[in-house]
């Protein structure tokens, strides 16, 4: 209920705001009016979040051709020179390629192309929340309305207030865009973990709807488009605790597996980092916390959630634990007679080191699950015995 009454909150000043701006423009001047630059500044950065390197570097393009002047080129932003904006167009148009053929490839072959892209999203992202959103928010220095006289339109004296704006507004341009951009790297981490091209190109595909719903009703009406972009915000923030735990999950996969961290990982003889398998007590799946077992033998997790606010701890239901080995990460599971529950999962660089979980934290003797259970039970079937396990110490 929380995150709906803020999110009615938000919306109601949002449109208070863009109503307001629309019923005093003037044909006269309707670019000029802060308003009409605050709903296409809401489509811009939503735009921007959903694909960053394509939209820094489209607006980059854009402005750059605009200036008509060396001396008006010389005082553009940094994604305005050719030497950025050109190599991220170039790499956006190899990843359109890559994504384009990538239905006919392997999927073995594919993946690591999608682990680049999910790097670069990232890294993009993260740049341009920092280096682009503050610049594009400063949108009264950037009109030539830095005097403050578009202001004036609203009852104020006809003094220099944008840094008020820039204050108020560079912040809150900073989280939507953030939310947006989890939301939109989600979608990339569901395509890295997808084994099947056919989801792969169909997710992409929705993302590439999203972006291009955005920036054509932005094109038609800017209070349409911001109307639109306000929508989009709207949802990732209420799937924003999601997108985190999702990319978080699939940075530390993605690191895990390009490092192989695996063979230089030691299991901790007390507590471990692992995430959340399921739902239990209220606690989301992919909680990203530590392991370990209190001084009464109960297991619990210790996290923090969104990793930096106040420490908690969940205490996972008693049972009959044991290690489940998968053909590229492991899990912890919760046997229940025939039944095996996926309670933890373990990054990739636990693979390998099942044994040592079971002397660590007292569970029972580690079992195959997922592609590795399948391909078991197929050489039972076919009657090839299973290699012989050394004696544990």
């Amino acid at each position: 209920m929380k995150k709906w009454t803020a999110l009615f909150v938000i919306f109601s000043l949002c449109a208070g705001l863009l109503t307001a701006s629309a019923a005093t423009q003037s044909k006269s001047a309707p670019n000029n009016l802060p308003g009409r630059q605050i709903a296409e500044h809401i489509s811009l950065l939503t735009g921007v979040a959903i694909s960053p390197l394509l939209g820094v570097g489209a607006v980059g393009a854009y402005q750059y051709f605009n200036a008509k002047t060396p001396e008006a080129r010389a005082k553009l932003p940094w994604y305005a020179n050719p030497f950025f904006w050109v190599p991220a167009l170039l790499l956006v148009a190899a990843c359109f390629i890559k994504d384009t053929a990538g239905t006919a490839l392997p999927t073995a072959v594919k993946k690591p192309f999608d682990v680049a892209e999910t790097v670069e999203h990232k890294i993009s992202g993260l740049v341009a929340t920092g280096a682009f959103v503050p610049i594009a928010a400063s949108i009264f220095h950037a009109s030539g309305t830095g005097d403050g006289s578009a202001l004036s339109n609203y009852g104020f004296a006809a003094s220099d207030l944008s840094w008020l704006y820039n204050a108020i507004m560079i912040p809150i341009s900073m989280v939507a865009f953030f939310i947006v951009f989890l939301a939109s790297n989600a979608i990339n981490i569901l395509i890295l973990l997808s084994p099947f091209t056919t989801v792969d190109a169909a997710l992409k595909s929705f993302r590439l709807a999203i972006l291009g719903t955005v920036a054509v009703s932005a094109w038609a009406n800017p209070w349409i488009g911001a109307a639109w972009a306000l929508i989009i915000i709207g949802i990732s923030y209420l799937i924003a605790g999601w997108s985190f735990r999702l990319s978080h999950f699939g940075l530390a996969f993605i690191w895990d597996f390009v490092t192989f961290r695996r063979k230089r990982f030691t299991p901790d003889a007390k507590a471990n980092k692992m995430f959340l398998g399921r739902k239990i007590n209220r606690v989301p799946a992919r909680t990203y916390g530590k392991l370990s077992r209190t001084e009464a033998g109960k297991l619990v997790l210790n996290y923090r959630p969104w990793l930096v606010l106040p420490p908690r701890t969940l205490e996972l239901p008693e049972g009959n634990y044991a290690p489940g080995r998968g053909l590229f990460y492991s899990e912890i599971l919760r046997i229940e007679g025939e039944d095996a529950k996926t309670m933890i999962l373990l990054p990739p660089r636990y693979r390998g080191h099942e044994t040592e979980l079971e002397k660590i934290y007292g569970f029972s003797a580690t079992r195959e699950v997922g592609l590795r259970a399948m391909w078991a039970w197929l050489r039972r079937t076919l009657g090839f015995k299973a290699k012989a396990q050394p004696a544990a110490a």
